[in-house]
């Protein structure tokens, strides 16, 4: 008779740190997978203690909790279906090292097999090389009889843990993964998995956490391929899901029965879903009540704020305008309009009073020397702070509004518009800002709390970006055009290239210097700004190092 195998993969939103809702969260989905005749359930890596737990792996009491939950945790499951569970473990490691990344398997309510990642990533937002210690090459365990090959996330993306398990004698490759979001990068994530099917022979379930966890935020996706390497099923993007995988054995081997193939995103949409996402779960699982952020009538406070109410619901969104004598009609106009869209409320704070009375305090100092960015820069820490003192009285976290071009070469304030606890678009270059708001005008995302129809008027989107501290300012006074900016930005951020390279790419070479140059000297601002959502390969902070006190020239 042949043989064959109905794997449960449970796409799961984890809490850094949560451990007993972590637990519960598995247990109630094995439960259902049993009900539902699985013969293995498979998690998310480190799903018991969330991903990534950084320094809490330190923490002898939070191991220890770990080793409590994985004996409940068996307990729990016991007469179902065995459970591949992510938990650092202990292991006699170097003295700072002292556990790993791995995979347990609980069967017949206990720790059947603990598998330990091997090729830990030490690269990028990754520093698993610092606090875990690697494994060996695993070998295959049996669960109901079958050979199954178990590879940690980044042991997929090398051939040699494929190898090694398909040499030992496994029959389906099961990789439990924790792998954040980036665009462009679910094809990356499926060229490796099938290049391991290819190599092998084998095929392969892979099973990915969903949700955001500080600066990082994962789409889920998860999927299993046949033994051919085509899709036989995807889980949904962007949500907790559940699937049932059923691998029969042929003359060849096994493969995957064709099952549900969740519809896959366009990249706008998916990158909304990514910010969206990311927000909702900085704000939840931080427990703050709701958000408050500036409304200036632009289009990235506008993208922010229909973010904001997609995520949360409007009745967790309070826009502020805060008027100066420079802000325009329009403006007014265009920020009571976006909220209105929105449903969300809005209060007004001018700014005139704050004006004047440092323009009096700083008087004697500043007597005899000519208006400069001093002065347009107080108007911007003065409405930083009366969110602050808003946010303080009222309790909602500050929401930053600025972008990546912005932060890029430095077009922002210290302790102005760069206030906040969390600053969405932080990854999202203003060409982005554009696309993103004209797709949220002709779409609503899935699971958002926002309106049906579009969430802003179409002059926040079309008029000249302004950040309004002067008469007649426009951003390309300072800065190229965006389009020109952020073309030369990917190229020295993303594609890493030298200023020379990116003229020979047909840029004009006085704007590649000046913009090398800001962001060069911009770093010791991005180094002070709030945590944002990662979606690019680049993204500054834990991605891209520099020095701020930094010598070298090119």
């Amino acid at each position: 008779m042949s043989r064959s195998l109905t794997v449960s993969l449970v796409q799961i939103n984890p809490t850094v740190g949560a451990v007993s809702a972590n637990l519960d969260r598995i247990a109630a989905a094995h439960a259902r997978a049993a009900a539902a005749g699985a013969d293995l359930v498979v998690t998310p890596e480190l799903a018991l203690s969330g991903y990534p737990p950084e320094d809490l792996v330190r923490r002898p009491a939070f191991l220890a909790r770990i080793d409590a939950a994985l004996l409940d945790l068996a307990r729990r499951a016991a007469g179902g279906p065995p459970l591949i569970v992510g938990a650092p473990r202990p292991r006699a490691g170097d003295g700072i090292r002292a556990c790993a990344n791995v995979a347990v398997v609980l069967a017949e309510g206990r720790i059947a097999a603990e598998i330990d990642k091997a090729h830990l990533p030490n690269y990028g937002v990754f520093d698993e090389a610092r606090v875990f210690f690697p494994g060996p090459l695993p070998l295959p365990v049996t669960i109901a009889g079958v050979r199954v090959g178990v590879m940690i996330c980044e042991d997929m993306w090398y051939a040699d843990v494929a190898r090694h398990l398909k040499a030992n004698g496994a029959e389906i490759l099961v990789v439990p993964n924790g792998s954040p979001f980036e665009t462009d990068k679910e094809g990356e994530r499926l060229a490796h998995a099938r290049a391991r099917v290819a190599e092998t022979g084998l095929p392969l379930l892979y099973v990915n956490q969903v949700g955001g966890q500080d600066e990082l935020v994962f789409d889920g996706a998860s999927f299993a391929l046949d033994a051919a390497g085509e899709e036989a099923l995807r889980l949904a993007a962007w949500r907790e899901d559940e699937g049932m995988a059923v691998f029969r054995e042929g003359e060849g081997g096994f493969s995957c029965a064709a099952a549900a193939l969740a519809p896959e995103m366009e990249s706008w949409e998916s990158l909304y879903h990514a910010l969206m996402v990311g927000l909702r779960d900085y704000i939840g699982k931080n427990r703050f009540p709701g958000v408050l952020l500036g409304l200036s009538g632009g289009i990235d406070s506008a993208l922010a704020a229909a973010l904001a109410v997609d995520a949360l619901g409007p009745e967790r969104v309070t826009c502020v305008m805060m008027p100066s004598p420079y802000t325009s009609r329009d403006s007014l106009d265009d920020a009571a309009a976006v909220a209105g869209f929105l449903g969300c409320r809005l209060h007004e704070v001018g700014i005139g009073p704050a004006m004047r009375a440092f323009a009096d305090m700083l008087a004697p100092h500043f007597t005899g020397l000519p208006p400069n960015e001093a002065e347009e820069n107080i108007q911007s820490r003065a409405r930083g702070l009366a969110l602050m003192a808003l946010s303080n009285k009222l309790g909602p976290m500050v929401l930053a509004t600025g972008n990546k071009s912005e932060m890029s070469v430095g077009y922002a304030t210290l302790y102005g518009d760069m206030c906040g606890g969390f600053a969405v678009l932080k990854d999202v270059y203003k060409t982005e800002v554009f696309a993103l708001c004209r797709w949220r005008n002709a779409h609503r995302p899935e699971g958002g709390l926002g309106p049906q129809g579009a969430v802003m008027p179409e002059r926040v989107i079309t008029k000249p970006p302004t950040a309004e501290l002067k008469p007649d300012q426009k951003d390309e006074d300072s800065l190229p055009p965006y389009s020109r900016l952020d073309a030369i930005l990917a190229r020295l951020i993303e594609g890493e290239e030298a200023p020379e390279k990116v003229v020979a790419a047909g840029f004009d070479a006085d704007e590649v210097k000046k913009v090398w140059r800001l962001l060069n000297v911009a770093e010791y601002k991005r180094r002070q700004s709030p945590p944002g959502v990662k979606t690019t390969r680049l993204a500054f902070g834990r991605d891209r190092r520099y020095p701020i006190t930094n010598g070298f020239r090119d």
